[in-house]
């Protein structure tokens, strides 16, 4: 299993659009319905910035949301969004879950 958080903050004019953006990634990501993908998006309590947890099950899995059009799209526009904080990615270990977070 791999685990990836990334954090960064928008611009407060930029909130909105990000927001539209992710939403049409969990859209794909419901309608492509691949079991070894688990991701979330988050909104900090100062309305602008981002963290997003994502739990890949496999490479194949982390490659599959890469490669996703809609994800492509969210990427390009906030790197062109002029954002206050870049992106700032940790790789994360599961030590426990409440829940199953995969099935296999």
């Amino acid at each position: 299993m791999k685990i990836v958080k990334v954090t960064y903050t928008t611009k407060a004019e930029y909130v909105k659009q990000n927001q539209k953006n992710i939403t049409q990634v969990m859209s794909d990501l419901k309608k492509l319905n691949q079991a070894g993908i688990n991701y979330n998006a988050c909104l900090s309590a100062d309305g602008k910035t981002f963290i997003h947890t994502a739990f890949f099950n496999s490479d194949q899995d982390q490659k599959s949301l890469n490669e996703l059009p809609s994800f492509k799209n969210f990427q390009e526009q906030l790197k062109s969004s002029g954002l206050e904080v870049p992106p700032k990615q940790d790789l994360l270990t599961l030590i426990d879950s409440s829940s199953k977070i995969f099935n296999s």
